[in-house]
């Protein structure tokens, strides 16, 4: 049985797998060759020259794409009191804390993020183990435990196209920029704003290349290796 369905192995046959790719040169590739009947989303994967077993080589943050992810994001905000009333006038999905820390805690995840005013994280604290595996715990560092007054923009922002990253165990990022249907312009826009946010998030005490490898795919699609050095110098707008 092969690995791959024919219409990606057809795709994969099109990618020179020796080249790297210039930034745009891989996202034109992207949109040619996606093939599914969806509109597929635009990763970016990389590899870094860090070990995420020491606290002091973790890379995670925050990026606001300039095009937006294409998706609309479904956010919950734990809040009481007058956070609550602002949370839900800033346009937040869903508002409140105990009843949704019993939702979640009966397996209830229709959220796609969740922000978190100070004064609830000693309630919501019991969700950890749901919730940070999946990347969806409120946390200081990630901007989504924040001051009540601080929620509009916050919500706006997340509203927007702000995505979070964090290395995983194996020392790679995988960041979604954009949908195939977005312009080029569109995804080098958000490119470039990915790898400014990734740069500024380098660890103090990494030595050497920082990004090995880079590799841009589409949901369905191969992957199209990026020459990290052209990358590099992509500035936001």
């Amino acid at each position: 049985m092969p690995k791959h369905g024919k219409k990606y192995r057809e795709s994969a046959a099109q990618v020179d797998r020796l080249k790297l790719y210039s930034p745009r040169e891989a996202l034109e590739l992207v949109k040619e060759l996606a093939y599914a009947n969806f509109d597929e989303t635009v990763e970016v994967h990389m590899r870094l020259n860090v070990d995420p077993r020491h606290a002091d080589q973790q890379v995670r943050g925050t990026v606001s794409l300039p095009a937006g992810t294409g998706k609309r994001i479904r956010i919950l905000v734990f809040a009481e009191g007058e956070a609550l009333r602002i949370a839900e006038e800033a346009g937040a999905d869903y508002v409140g804390t105990d009843e949704y820390i019993q939702k979640i805690q009966d397996g209830w995840l229709d959220f796609d993020v969740a922000v978190a005013i100070p004064q609830v994280m000693g309630k919501i604290g019991r969700l950890g183990r749901i919730l940070g595996p999946r990347g969806l715990m409120p946390n200081p560092r990630a901007g989504t435990v924040v001051q009540p007054e601080d929620l509009p923009r916050t919500i706006q922002e997340l509203r927007q196209g702000r995505v979070e990253f964090r290395v995983d165990r194996t020392g790679n990022l995988h960041i979604p920029i954009g949908k195939v249907s977005f312009t080029v312009d569109q995804l080098m826009e958000n490119f470039a704003a990915v790898m400014d946010a990734v740069l500024r998030a380098r660890p103090a005490s990494v030595r050497g290349q920082y990004i090995r490898k880079i590799t841009i795919t589409s949901t369905m699609g191969p992957g199209i290796k990026v020459n990290v050095a052209e990358a590099r110098e992509l500035r936001p707008a």
